[in-house]
This record gives structure tokens, sequence and C-alpha cells, in this order.
């Protein structure tokens, strides 16, 4: 049967992830609240709220693939519960039984601190704060379903519409610390949302995939290297961001199944991001 695919959560993520579906001639519906200002010619929009199950009741009974890429309400576990447990749990219970696939949308989160080590799948989640403990248990529950379900870990997302590090940059507000190193983790958004799409028909893929670029950094190197480019002050010492643990994201296993990276240095994708920029 030919695949239709759902992405929940439409927003930036999803639609750049749309774009790459709909090139490659699939049939794809979108989910939000409201379908954006401007949105990829084919694809198919649904008004309705994760948060309100009874608004689900119109999606199409074809749907063989979902995507889910939401973004909290708020900063704050009701917040994140509501659509990483409850509005999950409801998407999937009103798509069955036509549902075959799930890619999650997670958070290298998960981790918590591992000062400075190399992380990879098979390293146990222990996260620091409500955010990783929400997002374990999404994985947690997807994990028992009766069917294919694939997380993704993502790392500190970049891209287009998403440098707000250097506008901190440039007021001089960015802090890192030096001693001890904290490591940070990238991804430019279009590898985040090539790598949703190509585990949503990747033949047998595992449960869970770390995304992230080739270049964990000490986040010290980067903001500095960052700040030079750009004209910004030198970055104070300050402390690490809380909740997030220092560690070294590995790729290998989204690596070895056959994904290729746009960008694999940050470095190169903030310099693109930055040559960029309006005069």
């Amino acid at each position: 049967m030919r695949p239709t695919y759902l992405i929940a959560g439409c927003g930036d993520l999803g639609l750049r992830a749309a774009d790459l579906l709909l090139a490659a001639g699939h049939r794809v519906h979108g989910l939000r609240r409201s379908p954006p200002a401007t949105a990829p010619a084919g694809l198919q929009w649904h008004a309705a709220d994760l948060t309100r199950p009874t608004t689900l009741a119109t999606l199409p009974a074809d749907i063989t693939h979902v995507l889910y890429a939401v973004t909290p309400g708020g900063r704050n576990e009701a917040a994140y519960r509501a659509v990483f447990i409850e509005g999950l749990q409801a998407l999937t219970r009103q798509l069955v039984p036509s549902l075959q696939r799930i890619v999650f949308a997670s958070s290298s989160a998960v981790y918590g601190e591992h000062h400075g080590a190399w992380v990879d799948e098979a390293t146990p989640v222990a996260p620091l704060a409500f955010n990783g403990r929400v997002l374990a248990e999404a994985e947690q529950w997807l994990a028992s379903l009766p069917l294919e379900t694939v997380s993704l870990r993502l790392a500190g997302l970049y891209g287009p519409g998403r440098l707000s590090l250097l506008d901190r940059l440039r007021r001089g507000e960015a802090r890192a610390p030096r001693e001890p190193l904290h490591w940070a983790n990238r991804m430019h958004a279009d590898d985040a949302a090539a790598a949703l799409a190509h585990l949503l028909a990747l033949p047998a893929p595992a449960p869970t995939y770390i995304g992230c670029d080739d270049t964990p950094m000490p986040l010290h190197d980067l903001y500095q290297t960052l700040a030079g480019w750009v004209g910004a002050p030198d970055v104070a010492i300050g402390p690490a961001p809380q909740a997030v643990g220092s560690k070294r994201l590995s790729n290998a296993c989204l690596k070895a199944s056959g994904f290729e990276w746009r960008w694999p240095d940050s470095l190169a994708g903030y310099r693109a991001l930055i040559d960029a920029e309006p005069a």
C-alpha cells in the first residue's frame, strides 16, 4: 500500500520535512491548530489541536506514517505532558488500525550529564529536568506499541529562523564556561528535517537514533568563534546552560543507516548563515 504521511505539529521542522516528502512524490497531510501563512504546495491541512482529542476525528482514515514534531505551548511540565504524552496517545488511538510507523522528534536532553564523555544510543537515559523526563516517558510508551516507532534524539538546532544565539552574542549576553569544558552539540534544521524524512522511509529502522552533526565543540569555543565572525564582544565566562549536561553525541548509528548530512560541520553551517544575513 502506498504510504500516506501525517506531520503532527507541522511547524518549522515539520514544514521542512514536508517539502522533502512532497518532492519525493508522497501524499502528505499537515496537522496544527491553524495553517501557516505560507506552506508547501500540495500539503493537505487539517486544523486540529492535539490537546483536544475530539478535534482529531476528521483526520483521514488511511494515514500510515506519522512524523510527530510538536512544540509545547509553554516551558513547563504540564505543557510538555499535554502534547508529548496525552496528545501523542490521543493521535495514535485515532489513527489505529491504518498506522504503521511513528517517527518521534525527541531530544538529547534525555541523556543528562556525562561530563564530556561520548554518548550513543546504548547510553542509559538520565534526564536532568522535566523536559527530558517527559520525552523519555513518551519514547518508552512508543516502544510499547505493536507497530514501528522511531525516536530521533536531536541536538540543539540552528538554521534560518533559529539564530537567536547570534543576537545574544551581538548584545554581549552569551556566557559559557571554560573550566570544566561544557561540550555543545548541534544539527542544522535542514539536516534534522531530512533525517526525520529519511527515518520515515527507512526499511527496518532501529528504535532510536541520535541526530547531531560531526562536530561537538566546547561551548566557549563555539561562542567565541561565532562572536568573532559577527563582530560581537568577547564571550564572558559564565555557567553552563541549566539542565542540559555536557556530553559529546555520536551520530554513528544514523550515519550507518545511510543518512548523509548537508552540513556535517556546524561552524560551516553557521558561516553560511552569517554570510547570507542582510548587510
